[in-house]
């Protein structure tokens, strides 16, 4: 049931160099705050639309997948190539951030479910990266509104950058956190229940799934009516700013 070939020692590797680069050379530059979210950001965009895009060719390669069905290799291949973006991003966190407590909880969730599918019960990837995909799907517009977020201050690009992008970031996030995530996890909830995978996957495996993935897209759905919620606020100090100058 093993894949042949050990992708993750490869797969951390070249997170590990692509991190590295943008660290001590792309963004040398940068102030010595804003260095390692840039790093972060890079690898986070080296990882997000490759692996929808790989967990796509996958789902779609196997014909009899379901959220039962066995791991193939191919799929077994893009679980290490997230595990392999985790654990990098688990290390920056560690060393760089180590009281954001939320994002180091979250990666570490992330990781059980991704480590107990491939190592431990090799079935079930099916769902898994369905949900990475719905996950990652919007991960190039979130770097590149992170970046823009954080060079705003020192950058007149980065702020139109930022309000250009933010709005239509929001609504998409909006949609794939907020109503197609809910709608599969459903789907997956009802499918476990039925006690269709349990001579496959142990019950408190996929519980523990279901678990993480609904904590995950409950404070999704926190962080950007945070988001919405604060654009609304800086959109009324804006009017209000004007009308005060006519």
């Amino acid at each position: 049931m093993v894949s042949p070939i050990p992708h993750l020692p490869l797969f951390f590797s070249m997170f590990f160099a692509i991190y590295s680069i943008a660290h001590f050379i792309i963004f040398r530059t940068w102030t010595p705050k804003l260095r390692p979210e840039a790093a972060s950001c890079l690898i986070s965009l080296a990882h997000g639309t490759p692996a929808v895009l790989l967990a796509c060719q996958s789902i779609i390669s196997d014909a009899n997948h379901g959220f039962a069905s066995t791991n193939t290799d191919f799929q077994n291949s893009v679980l290490e190539y997230s595990i392999a973006y985790f654990l990098m991003d688990l290390c920056h966190y560690l060393i760089f951030n180590p009281s954001d407590v939320l994002f180091i909880g979250h990666h570490l969730a992330t990781l059980f479910v991704f480590l107990t599918c491939r190592y431990l019960v090799f079935h079930g990837a099916y769902g898994i990266l369905i949900l990475l995909i719905l996950a990652e799907v919007t991960s190039f517009f979130q770097n590149v509104w992170t970046l823009a977020s954080v060079l705003k201050a020192e950058s007149k690009v980065a702020a139109q950058v930022f309000d250009v992008m933010s709005p239509p970031f929001y609504a998409l996030y909006s949609v794939v956190r907020g109503l197609l995530g809910p709608l599969f996890v459903y789907k997956m909830v009802a499918f476990y229940l039925s006690g269709a995978a349990d001579n496959v996957i142990p019950r408190w495996v996929w519980i523990s799934w279901i678990c993480v993935v609904v904590a995950a897209i409950s404070v999704s759905i926190l962080w950007i009516s945070n988001r919405w919620i604060e654009l609304y606020r800086e959109r009324i100090a804006v009017i209000d700013k004007k009308q005060k100058i006519r």
